[in-house]
């Protein structure tokens, strides 16, 4: 029996609270036919380990950015120093970052900019980006049309309505799903992904966060991305290896990696 091949295009394998377990963790993935791992950068401080950590690990591709997050975090040299890696094109996308108006008293000004910002590099390096978007779908789009920016990439832990979702897919974008699709009460946005087009999905975790229905207060792993693109199937009238094969092949085309 051939055991499926899924891509987490979407998770924080390089955050410490993965230090004890990480091989033990990336070998049950491979049982498991998880064999690919997108991990996006959230800081400056962050980009060494997570650059060590591609190159210790083949199945392992760095994504570098300043997430809007932690904007108290960042400084103008982040850029500079971004700008500089980038050079070197040992990552997959520039990512993870983007707008969060959820945030309270969130900067609305302060995170334009930065985004702003890293668009222009990832046109300057003609690489995709990786987006973090809350409360701020709309404001997005208008954002990518004015920078006219072609490369696409993946929006993350998409939640939104399917107007919505046809903008981004219109701007060469996947859509990440992860585990919000797995809970019942989530009607929106399981019917929302129950029409998706196969070309526009990818599946994600983003461990440690974003638990699975039943996982509420766990941290989450890479592991749980099969009960992800279950829960896909289910929705979708689709069986896992279908899922598996045409969310693989997304990440790979949007991300342009072999």
């Amino acid at each position: 029996m051939t055991v499926s091949t899924f891509i987490d295009s979407h998770c924080h394998f390089d955050f410490p609270v993965f230090d004890g377990d990480r091989d033990a963790l990336i070998a049950e993935c491979k049982v498991l036919g998880i064999n690919r791992f997108i991990i996006p950068g959230t800081t400056a401080a962050r980009f060494n380990d997570l650059l060590t950590l591609s190159k210790q690990y083949a199945s392992i591709h760095a994504a570098l950015g300043l997430h809007p997050y932690f904007m108290d975090q960042h400084t103008a040299a982040d850029l500079v120093r971004l700008d500089e890696l980038l050079l070197k094109r040992d990552v997959c996308a520039v990512g993870e970052i983007g707008l969060d108006f959820y945030l309270p008293n969130a900067d609305k000004i302060a995170q334009i900019d930065l985004f702003n910002a890293q668009l222009m590099l990832a046109k300057q390096h003609q690489l995709p980006v990786i987006l973090h978007v809350r409360k701020a779908y709309d404001e997005m789009t208008k954002l990518l049309r004015d920078h006219q920016f072609t490369r696409g990439g993946i929006v993350h832990a998409f939640t939104g309505s399917m107007q919505q979702a046809e903008r981004y897919i219109e701007l060469g974008f996947c859509l990440g799903l992860g585990g919000s699709l797995t809970y019942p009460r989530a009607n929106k946005v399981r019917k929302m992904v129950a029409a998706l087009p196969d070309r526009s999905i990818v599946l994600e975790t983003d461990s440690p966060d974003m638990p699975l229905a039943g996982y509420q207060g766990q941290r989450n792993t890479p592991v749980q991305l099969v009960k992800v693109a279950q829960s896909l199937a289910e929705l979708r009238q689709q069986t896992c290896d279908e899922v598996a094969q045409y969310t693989s092949a997304n990440v790979k085309r949007v991300l342009a990696i072999s």
